[in-house]
């Protein structure tokens, strides 16, 4: 059993997680302000203005990111070089692993991958923070 935890303003994330959800049965749960993480699991956040890091997702961070096993991110491919942008700085700042970066809800191969991704973590790399072997997304 995977623990999300999510963000998202448009409904491109909770679209995403929606359906890994609906395949999975794993437990996907919205970010609110305040909320406090008591089990381990995976963000996936989405990436505003140029590149940043949502101000939610920030809060967030600042009590859960010892909980974070990978961070995953949404964004648009018309931004460029800062598509998704928010995973990496994330990634960076935190010092969690990045597992995948997708466009806007994802399509089915991301889906797809996300859950390959998740499970082998969990499988192969018993999910230990920091280990480069979750790095996807490089």
């Amino acid at each position: 059993m995977e623990w999300i935890y999510y963000d998202s303003k448009t409904g491109n994330v909770e679209r995403f997680m929606r359906k890994v959800s609906e395949l999975t049965g794993w437990t996907t749960i919205p970010i609110q302000p305040d909320m406090e993480v008591a089990h381990e699991g995976h963000l996936v956040t989405f990436t505003t203005r140029f590149g940043e890091v949502p101000d939610t997702t920030k809060r967030f961070l600042q009590q859960a990111h010892t909980y974070l096993l990978s961070v995953s991110s949404s964004g648009n491919r018309n931004w460029g070089r800062n598509f998704a942008m928010a995973g990496d700085k994330i990634a960076t700042e935190y010092g969690i692993p990045l597992a995948l970066k997708f466009e806007l809800s994802g399509t089915n191969e991301d889906i797809n991958e996300f859950i390959a991704i998740i499970t082998k973590a969990r499988t192969h790399y018993g999910n230990k923070r920091g280990s480069k072997e979750l790095d996807f997304a490089q």
